[in-house]
């Protein structure tokens, strides 16, 4: 009992952190919740080797809420281009197992090692790129189309994020609208979160290293606490974001980012 309860302490302040911090960079999900509760993790305790797996398919069950509500509201406001998600969405849901599965495949020093990589090209980008050019003039279409959908699904879900911030960066950069492509990686968000989250359970469920409360390798004590509690205290952050100008919050995300990946990197080393 006492170790649920520190569990239960330790995933609700994960969650309070993680919200802060997605407020105030204007980017919600894993991004943030993975590199904060990988660490919670440490602390606790679990098992090095699947310490990033629970924190990725935690993050991706948070985002199953998330993205339903997110997406609901973009569709009021039509700002869901349903064309693209009809087309992208079979191929991000394939990505999206996939990733799953690759994922459980390799110990959790491969899998900070891919977190810390990317995370450290969007910080770059954020950094040294906040405004990127496009680089078409419409998403591309043929034979190499389902590569990009299939790529987001896969790495996003690899991840444990919803898949904004690789959806929206594409979309813009194929001349889409940045409202309209927010609104669709929301729903695609969902489409990655679903399958992602389900191939966590199944290729956790026989995993005794998981910590106490876990169906998979998704902690249910995180799920139910840390998506409530990112949400109360995402406020804070974006009432905190206020005060930064665009360039020096993007700069702050990206500093963010190299800290949360130079991080990853060194546990996986060390």
């Amino acid at each position: 009992m006492e170790n649920l309860l520190i569990l239960g302490a330790a995933m609700l302040a994960t969650g309070c952190v993680a919200g802060v911090m997605a407020g105030l960079f204007g980017i919600g999900g894993g991004i943030v919740i993975v590199p904060v509760l990988e660490l919670t993790l440490g602390f606790l305790g679990v098992d090095a080797a699947i310490r990033m797996h629970v924190a990725v398919a935690t993050s991706l069950a948070t985002i199953i809420p998330t993205s339903i509500s997110s997406a609901r509201a973009h569709h009021q406001r039509q700002a869901v281009d349903m064309a693209i998600v009809r087309r992208w969405a079979i191929f991000v849901f394939g990505g999206a197992l996939a990733g799953a599965w690759i994922a459980a495949q390799v110990h959790s020093r491969v899998l900070a090692m891919i977190f810390a990589s990317f995370a450290l090209l969007i910080a770059l980008k954020m950094i040294f790129l906040p405004k990127s050019r496009n680089l078409t003039d419409d998403l591309p279409r043929g034979p190499l189309m389902p590569v990009i959908p299939s790529a987001i699904g896969c790495l996003s879900s690899m991840m444990g994020i919803g898949g904004g911030t690789f959806a929206v960066m594409t979309l813009t950069l194929f001349n889409q609208a940045i409202h309209r492509a927010v609104g669709t990686a929301a729903l695609l968000g969902l489409v990655i979160s679903l399958p992602g989250t389900i191939g966590f359970i199944i290729t956790g469920w026989n995993d005794v290293r998981v910590p106490p409360g876990s169906l998979g390798y998704v902690s249910l004590i995180g799920f139910v606490l840390i998506a409530p509690a990112t949400v109360m205290t995402a406020p804070i952050g974006a009432k905190i974001a206020h005060s930064f100008s665009e360039k020096k919050l993007s700069m702050l995300f990206g500093v963010f980012l190299v800290v949360a990946a130079t991080r990853l990197f060194y546990r996986a080393f060390v």
